[in-house]
């Protein structure tokens, strides 16, 4: 297998566009601020891949428009995946892997604030079953938080033990659409908003773009001097039915997890946008009581469509080129009640690449 990096990162997250600016306009800048950090141009990356959704835009081909802000004369290497961030990267480390290319930019960006979000999730449901009847994100949410604490896995209290600390971290955050400590009590004490899921129990209505930069090898450490190498990935899904599988389970989590070396992970950037799925997520991906979780803040504090796992990813590596840890965690979710899981390790040294 090849050493592989993550050498350059750059996110947007807001409550809404401010000025409704194009997919141009808003990738433009993400993409000066990568060549900035690396050193490149346009002509020094070998591979673009990027993740976004049509559903989302409301129009098809959105991701063509997109293009236009590579620049696309010469001929561009691109590709596209109807998913997060997170799985364009997927694919671009593969690419770099078969050797064809070394070097990649992923990209990704959705505006939710468009039309009503978790009306437009449903698009993703069984489309025979569950779609018809239009089930929305949050109150599915709730079904699978009400299924963990009446099984006595979790509680109110623990939910609210995550936001709270979550809004704490979020003040670091430049980035957070949401932010601000606040007592676990005082937390408990708001209203219902889907029982049992108050308003901070689930992310945030974000908009957002976000890029990383790949390189291998040298290419890698010719960008920095300390990159946050890829030392393992792995993908896993679960049934898409809601009835065939127990919502207080991640199996595909648990999975990925397996394939991968987790052991003397410090830090873990999981993307939980609701605060129990934290939960269900710290227990099948095997973590230790002392790894700091979701020191960004998380998506609990900003959740943009599309970016939010690949900025876990782009978090994780901030941690290890500061020298703040030394082994990472990175995780990415799509799909309804955390259906499908992707999770990679980054590490100081690039040794025991899974």
């Amino acid at each position: 297998m090849r050493d592989v990096a993550v050498v350059g990162f750059a996110q947007r997250q807001m409550p809404e566009f401010d000025g409704s600016p194009t997919c141009v306009e808003l990738l433009v800048p993400l993409f000066a601020e990568c060549y900035e950090q690396t050193g490149w141009t346009r002509h020094d990356v070998g591979f673009w891949c990027s993740g976004s959704s049509d559903y989302l835009a409301g129009r098809s081909f959105s991701f063509v428009s997109a293009v236009d802000a590579i620049g696309v004369i010469p001929p561009v290497n691109e590709s596209h995946v109807e998913m997060d961030l997170a799985w364009a990267m997927y694919e671009a480390w593969i690419k770099i892997q078969t050797g064809e290319v070394d070097t990649a930019l992923v990209y990704a960006f959705g505006k939710s604030s468009a039309g009503v979000l978790r009306r437009t999730l449903a698009l993703q449901l069984d489309p025979y079953l569950m779609t018809p009847i239009w089930p929305d994100t949050v109150s599915l949410a709730g079904l699978q938080a009400r299924a963990g604490i009446d099984a006595g896995l979790w509680d109110e209290r623990a939910m609210a033990e995550v936001a709270q600390r979550s809004l704490t971290d979020a003040e670091k955050n430049d980035y957070a659409v949401r932010k601000g400590g606040s007592s676990v009590d005082a937390l408990l004490a708001r209203p219902m908003y889907a029982d049992p899921l108050r308003k901070h129990d689930c992310a945030p209505v974000t908009d957002g773009a976000a890029a990383i930069v790949l390189a291998a090898g040298d290419k890698a450490r010719a960008v920095r001097e300390q990159p946050a190498w890829l030392t393992g990935i792995a993908h896993h899904v679960d049934p898409l039915s809601m009835g065939t599988r127990d919502l207080t389970r991640a199996p595909s989590a648990r999975r990925s997890a397996a394939a991968l070396d987790v052991t003397g992970v410090e830090v873990a950037e999981l993307h939980a946008p609701f605060s129990h799925q934290e939960l269900v997520l710290r227990r099948e991906l095997g973590l230790a009581d002392d790894v700091s979780v979701n020191p960004s803040g998380g998506a609990l504090v900003s959740n943009p469509m599309f970016s939010a796992g690949g900025i876990r990813v782009g978090e994780a590596a901030r941690r290890i080129w500061s020298g703040e840890a030394s082994k990472a965690l990175a995780h990415a979710t799509s799909g309804p009640a955390l259906q499908q899981n992707l999770v990679c390790t980054l590490a100081s040294t690039p040794e025991g690449t899974n």
